[in-house]
C-alpha cells in the first residue's frame, strides 16, 4: 500500500488581536516604553521628594504639600501652554518636555537646596506633564490612526498607568529602604533622559500640526476657545471630567474609613487598591473582547451607571462588600474607551494636541477638586453618607451629560474656525465607513449594512 504523504506546511499564524496588534507597529512600542520609564520616573519622584521634604522640615503638612503640587499646576500648564502641542513637531516636544523633567529633578538633588526651591521645582515638572500627556495622545493619533487602534493605544497607556499606582509608591518606598531620597530623585532623572532617548531615536519627526500664530498664551488660550467652542466637544470634554470628580470620594476617604471599619492598614491598602483593580479588568475585557461598535453602544449605559454601585454606602458596609463595590464602579471606567473614539473623531487635526492637553488638564485638576470637596463634605456628613452623596449626585450628572450626548450626536466635527464641516458625509462609525443619521436619529450605515 503507497505511502500517504502528510501536509507537513505550517498552517499561517492567526494574525494579532486586540491589545497585541499594537506592539506590531514599532513606533507605538517606543512611545509604550518611553511611557513606562517616565510614569516609573514621577512616581518615584514623587515617593522621594515628599520623604525629603519631611525628613528635611518634619512637617506632615509640608510633605502633604509636595504631593498636592503634583495637580495644581495642571491647570497652569494645560490652558496657558496648550498651544506648545500643536505649534510645534512632536517629537522634539516629547524630548524637550522630558529633558526638562530631567534637569528639574537634577536641580532637586542639589545639596542644600531650599524647601522653597524644591517645591518650586515640583511645581515646574507638573506644569510640563500636561503639555506632554497631550502631546503625546495627539501623537498617537499619527502613529495608530483615528480609528480602533488608537483607542485601544490609549486604554494600554492607561492602564498601564493604574497599574503603577498600585505597585509604584511600594516599590518606591522599598527602594528608599536601600539608597537615599537624593539618590533615588537621580535614578529619576536616568528614567526620564531614557525616555527622551527613545522618542528621540525611536519616533518619526513629523510636522507640526499647526503654525505659530503669534504669542504662546495667547494662542493657547485661542485654541482652548476653538475647542470649548463646538457644543458637541464641551459634552464629551465634561464626560472626561466630572464623573472622575465623584469617582474620586472613596479613595481621598479611605484612611478614615478603613479607621472606622478597625481595618488597619492592611484594608486601608486594599481600599486605595479596589478601584483601580476594576478599572483595569474593565479595560481589558473591553478593550480585548468587545468590538469597537459594541464600544461605543454601551459607552453612554456605562456612563450612567459606573457610580451608582456608591449608593451601596449607604447601608455602611465592611471591607468585603466595600471591594465589591468599588471594583464594580472601577469596571464602569470602561467607558471611556468609547468615549475616546468620538472624542478623536470630533476633533479637528489642528486642535488635537491642545484638546488632549486641555483633556489631562481639567482631569488632574478636577480630581484634585474632587477629593478636597469629599474631605469638606465628610466632616459634616461622615464618610458613608459623602461617598452614597457622591454616587447619586455624580450618577445625576453622568444621565444629564448622556442625553446631552446623544442630542449632539450626528453635529459633526468643526473647523480650527468653529465653523462646521460640510464636506462628505459627516463623521465616520469605528469601522471607518460614513455614517449618515436617519429620521428616527439613529446612525446608519451608508453602505446599508
Amino acid at each position: 500500500m503507497p505511502e500517504q504523504l502528510s501536509d507537513t506546511s505550517a498552517a499561517p499564524a492567526a494574525p494579532p488581536t486586540g491589545y497585541a496588534r499594537l506592539f506590531t507597529v514599532r513606533e507605538f512600542r517606543t512611545v509604550f516604553a518611553a511611557h513606562a520609564l517616565s510614569l516609573l520616573g514621577l512616581i518615584v519622584s514623587e515617593v522621594a521628594l515628599s520623604v525629603l521634604v519631611y525628613d528635611l522640615t518634619g512637617s506632615p503638612l509640608m510633605s502633604a504639600l509636595t504631593f498636592a503640587l503634583g495637580f495644581l499646576p495642571y491647570l497652569v500648564g494645560g490652558t496657558l501652554l496648550a498651544g506648545i502641542a500643536d505649534r510645534f513637531p512632536a517629537r522634539r516636544v516629547l524630548v524637550v518636555c522630558d529633558l526638562v523633567c530631567a534637569g528639574g529633578v537634577a536641580l532637586m538633588v542639589t545639596p542644600g537646596a531650599p524647601i522653597a526651591v524644591l517645591l518650586a521645582l515640583r511645581c515646574c515638572v507638573a506644569v510640563v506633564s500636561p503639555v506632554f500627556q497631550g502631546t503625546r495622545m495627539a501623537t498617537l493619533a499619527e502613529i495608530l490612526g483615528d480609528g480602533d487602534l488608537f483607542v485601544l493605544g490609549r486604554s494600554l497607556l492607561r492602564i498601564i498607568s493604574q497599574s503603577a499606582l498600585l505597585v509604584g509608591f511600594g516599590l518606591g518606598g522599598l527602594l528608599l529602604t536601600v539608597v537615599s531620597p537624593r539618590h533615588a530623585l537621580l535614578i529619576t532623572v536616568g528614567t526620564f533622559c531614557a525616555s527622551a532617548a527613545l522618542l528621540r531615536f525611536g519616533t518619526r519627526r513629523r510636522p507640526a500640526r499647526a503654525g505659530n500664530s503669534g504669542a504662546l498664551v495667547k494662542d493657547s488660550l485661542k485654541g482652548a476657545r476653538q475647542v470649548l467652542a463646538d457644543r458637541r466637544v464641551r459634552v464629551l470634554l465634561l464626560m472626561f471630567w466630572l464623573p472622575p470628580m465623584f469617582s474620586v470620594a472613596p479613595e481621598a476617604l479611605a484612611a478614615p474609613y478603613a479607621d472606622d471599619l478597625g481595618v488597619g492598614s492592611v484594608g486601608l491598602g486594599l481600599l486605595m487598591c479596589a478601584l483601580p483593580v476594576g478599572t483595569i479588568a474593565g479595560e481589558l475585557y473591553a478593550g480585548s473582547r468587545l468590538r469597537p461598535a459594541t464600544r461605543e453602544r454601551i459607552a453612554l449605559p456605562l456612563l450612567c451607571c459606573t457610580l451608582l454601585p456608591y449608593l451601596g454606602y449607604a447601608t455602611g458596609p465592611g471591607l468585603a462588600v466595600s471591594l465589591l463595590l468599588l471594583v464594580i464602579s472601577g469596571a464602569g471606567a470602561a467607558y471611556t474607551l468609547g468615549l475616546d473614539q468620538w472624542f478623536v473623531r470630533e476633533v479637528p487635526e489642528e486642535l488635537r494636541g491642545r484638546a488632549m492637553t486641555l483633556i489631562t488638564a481639567g482631569l488632574m485638576t478636577i480630581q484634585g477638586v474632587g477629593m478636597a470637596l469629599a474631605g469638606v463634605a465628610a466632616e459634616f456628613a461622615g464618610v458613608a453618607a459623602t461617598v452614597t452623596g457622591a454616587g447619586v449626585l455624580g450618577t445625576v450628572c453622568c444621565v444629564v451629560l448622556a442625553l446631552a450626548a446623544r442630542r449632539t450626536e450626528g453635529l459633526g466635527p468643526r473647523g480650527s474656525d468653529g465653523r462646521a464641516r460640510t464636506e462628505g458625509l459627516g463623521p465616520r462609525g469605528s469601522d471607518g465607513r460614513a455614517r449618515t443619521e436617519g429620521r428616527d436619529g439613529a446612525d446608519h450605515d451608508v453602505t446599508g449594512r
